[in-house]
């Protein structure tokens, strides 16, 4: 099964092309330009340099959330293009699924963490059982102090990353047992949306590209905004 995986849910845009157990290309850019100016020609590039036909391709595998709204929705925009133009499925991939899913096989716990500002971070915990990634917890937007009380609450090592990692790092460092993944994954990869969103197609969760939903977490920073202004204005008369 040849997958187009696509990531722009965070600070990071990741486009790969896999086959089966295959890495075939992945162009990841973690920098300061918007995913609208960089995903497109990432892809184009992908397709272009691997002399890969788009009608080979079996199914395309989007990073669903939770993440930066923006980055949402030019993902989501970007994969049901491609899945709709090319009359093929498309599998939505939990964000902090396919980024705990960048640390294989070990005995420790894992905890991907995403920046959601107001010291909140997107967050949950899974472990490795027979070969298999375990979600143990939600997907939860909370603060880093709720996260490391989780954490501490295991009595085990874990292993954090995600871009929450570098904004929280010296709360994280307090404890011995919190350890961080290697700058090679510790961000996130279209490789392991694409590799996870095999699996997932292969239980059946491919659908077509217009059935396509997206993880929100809590509102967007625009509605909140606008909440507080209302609620100001209620006070106010």
């Amino acid at each position: 099964m040849k997958i187009l995986g696509i990531d722009t849910t965070g600070q990071t845009a990741s486009a790969a092309l896999v086959e089966d157990d295959k890495l075939i290309a992945e162009f990841t850019l973690n920098y300061k330009l918007t995913h609208s100016q960089t995903i497109m020609p990432m892809i184009a590039d992908i397709i272009e340099r691997t002399e890969t036909d788009k009608a080979t391709i079996d199914c395309i595998a989007c990073a669903s959330g939770p993440g930066s709204f923006t980055g949402l929705r030019i993902g989501a925009a970007t994969a049901k293009g491609f899945a709709l133009a090319l009359d093929k499925p498309l599998v939505a991939v939990p964000t902090l699924d396919a980024l705990a899913y960048n640390v294989f096989e070990t005995n420790k716990f894992i905890c991907p963490i995403m920046d959601a500002r107001r010291n909140q971070v997107y967050a949950a915990f899974y472990m490795w059982e027979n070969g298999k990634l375990i979600r143990l917890t939600d997907h939860m937007a909370e603060s880093i102090d709720r996260v490391i009380e989780i954490a501490e609450m295991l009595e085990n090592e874990v292993i954090f990353l995600g871009d929450g990692v570098p904004v929280h790092r010296a709360k994280l460092e307090q404890n011995e047992n919190l350890l961080f993944a290697p700058a090679h994954c510790n961000m996130q990869r279209a490789s392991s949306v694409a590799a996870l969103g095999r699996i997932l197609a292969e239980e059946g969760m491919a659908k077509p590209g217009d059935e396509f939903e997206l993880i929100y977490l809590r509102k967007s920073q625009a509605e909140r905004e606008r909440e507080e202004r209302l609620a100001k204005e209620e006070q106010g008369q």
